[in-house]
């Protein structure tokens, strides 16, 4: 079986072994990447002296630059010590290489050039060219109903905020950061999931639920970097919109969040209030939106999906908030291959249920990242 002993062990005790080994496939699913991945190992806590919690975005770091080195783990902050979401600035550096954790950055909460303050997103990237950006959806009081449209920050190296972006397009910044590199030019796309959301008390008579608007898009960012300068937008252009968004009164925000470039010029996208992964064709060259994209695959295996990466085989990994699992898909074939628990915490229903988030593979393809939301930890899975 895929899953470790230890996690079906925990699953049996509290749903049963049937649904243990119905949510465990076998080894022998061909072309599957997480049938190699049997360890999994706590490394570090990502709570900065400031006590900021809740680790969202993983990323990373491609080049060594100012305070990064080389393959270091970005790991940011969406809540602040209080433990308001909406309200997390820091950014924390992991290094392999020593199992040393230092503090990348620490921006302050109400900062004027980000529309409604400072709460670090899942949308965070760093460019071969040594600049992080890192996404910010802002509230108030931890919840969507004192929202701001937040920004997307441009960082040096050394975690000096240099420059803030904020426009029309740009509305709660939320999804994973998916990002292609040419010379002195980068295309950034980023899910955008603020718009019109209402506060969680805004409810909908039929079911119950806080309001779903179908208004979240992904944006595509063409920058131009220059030597010793910040990177300049020298486009933007919305690639999908109609996707579903809606506010949340425990997990503050449901909107697209895993954002993945792979072959063909095709962006993945996880709809996670649809409960499926949808694809944008001719992602980087499109003019128009496609709407809501072509449907790779829905339900199944996918519970509420969120954050996303791309496996060495080509097959999309994507975390699932409703459970302590990540799937493997196969995006071309439209098939979900395996699932595996990598959070089975009892303490929540289903187990490892809102604990996961950011995922990143590790750069020599032997495994990923991840962390759990429940107990501030960045995690690695390998073979």
């Amino acid at each position: 079986m895929i899953c470790t002993m230890r996690m079906q062990s925990i699953v049996a005790l509290f749903f049963g072994a049937a649904a243990a080994m119905a949510s465990c496939h076998a080894e022998g699913e061909s072309n599957s990447f997480l049938a190699t991945v049997h360890r999994h190992a706590t490394l570090a806590s990502t709570i900065p002296d400031n006590g900021d919690l809740n680790p969202y975005a993983i990323f990373v770091a491609p080049v060594s630059a100012g305070k990064i080195q080389k393959d270091d783990v970005l790991v940011d902050n969406f809540n602040n010590i209080s433990n308001l979401q909406g309200t997390g600035g820091t950014i924390i550096l992991y290094t392999p290489s020593t199992k040393k954790v230092t503090l990348f950055t620490s921006i302050p909460q109400h900062l004027p050039q980000c529309p409604g303050g400072v709460g670090l997103s899942t949308a965070m990237t760093m460019l071969k060219s040594g600049w992080v950006i890192v996404g910010s959806a802002p509230s108030a009081d931890g919840t969507m109903k004192t929202r701001g449209t937040g920004c997307l920050l441009v960082l040096d190296s050394n975690g000096k905020l240099v420059t803030a972006w904020s426009g029309p397009n740009i509305n709660y910044p939320w999804g994973n950061m998916a990002v292609s590199e040419t010379g002195d030019r980068a295309t950034l796309f980023i899910s955008m999931a603020g718009f019109d959301v209402a506060g969680p008390d805004v409810r909908d008579p039929k079911t119950g639920f806080p309001v779903t608007v179908n208004k979240a898009t992904v944006l595509r960012m063409d920058l131009q970097i220059s030597n010793g300068k910040a990177p300049v937008i020298t486009s933007e252009t919305v690639i999908a919109d109609g996707l579903s968004e809606r506010s949340d009164k425990d997990v503050f925000l449901v909107g697209p969040t895993g954002v993945v470039l792979g072959a063909n010029d095709t962006l993945y996208v996880s709809d996670a209030l649809n409960n499926r992964i949808v694809a944008v064709d001719q992602a980087s060259t499109r003019t128009t939106s496609a709407g809501t994209g072509r449907e790779v695959t829905r339900d199944g295996l996918l519970r509420r999906p969120l954050a996303m990466v791309m496996a060495p085989n080509g097959n999309l990994l994507t975390t699932n908030a409703k459970n302590g699992q990540v799937v493997e898909i196969d995006p071309v074939a439209g098939k979900q291959i395996v699932s595996q628990w990598i959070d089975a915490n009892p303490a929540q229903s289903p187990p490892g249920n809102g604990d996961l988030f950011g995922i990143a593979m590790k750069p020599d393809g032997s495994g990923f990242y991840y962390v759990e939301d429940d107990v501030n930890t960045l995690v690695e899975a390998v073979r």
